[in-house]
């Protein structure tokens, strides 16, 4: 058996193959590379998001979350992941290529780690660092941790950008299902100034007399 070619050059070759007639490419067929070309060099990595098509990009974030899974990555190869990630949100900077990754790779490498960047992340001018501050304690809130989702929800608690809105809102939603009373009190705190879509994606799963109350308060 011929070994697997891992190189930037070799996963474009595979995604121009798996186009079909029309031009398509699902973003299944990405992941589903992504997965295959889980053991990609970080290098190549790095190459793959330089690349000139979205859909590279979403390949190069792939295999970045497929690997920081891995039992087999070493602590080492996870931060060099972590690294690469945080250095190049020039080109991870759409809300798909945050969501597929950021909870795998930043999330995960800090989860027994300080998590201060996260802070500077959600304070940064760029809309992509901000969501990946917020989308990656997913990671911790699958773990039962809801301190930090808490935590950087209030600096984001009036960030009306597209790309953080629904997003710090669905946190919200998600660590309410942890803390109940810890939800109800930010939403006491913000919900009156809160950004309408994030109200709403936060109280999504509250009693509808809840909802309505909070609702009423917003902006």
């Amino acid at each position: 058996m011929l070994a697997m070619n891992l190189t930037a050059a070799a996963f474009g070759e595979r995604l121009r193959g798996s186009r079909s007639a029309d031009g398509s490419l699902p973003m299944r067929e990405i992941f589903k590379l992504g997965k295959e070309y889980a053991q990609l060099p970080p290098t190549e990595i790095e190459q793959l998001l330089d690349g000139a098509t979205h859909e590279e990009r979403v390949g190069a974030v792939s295999v970045m979350g497929h690997q920081a899974q891995r039992k087999q990555t070493t602590p080492d190869r996870l931060r060099e992941l972590y690294e690469i990630y945080l250095r190049r949100t020039d080109r991870i900077a759409t809300w798909d290529l945050v969501d597929v990754s950021a909870h795998h790779v930043v999330g995960r490498y800090l989860f027994d780690k300080p998590r201060d960047v996260l802070y500077g992340l959600a304070r940064s001018p760029l809309p992509q660092e901000r969501r990946i501050a917020i989308f990656c304690t997913l990671h911790f809130l699958r773990h039962g941790q809801v301190d930090d989702t808490f935590a950087l929800a209030e600096i984001l608690a009036d960030d009306d950008h597209l790309m953080l809105a629904s997003t710090t809102g669905g946190m919200l939603r998600e660590a309410g299902k942890t803390d109940r009373a810890r939800l109800l009190d930010h939403l006491d705190r913000y919900a009156a100034t809160a950004p309408r879509v994030l109200l709403r994606a936060a109280i999504e799963h509250l009693e509808p007399e809840q909802r309505r109350h909070y609702l009423a308060l917003g902006r």
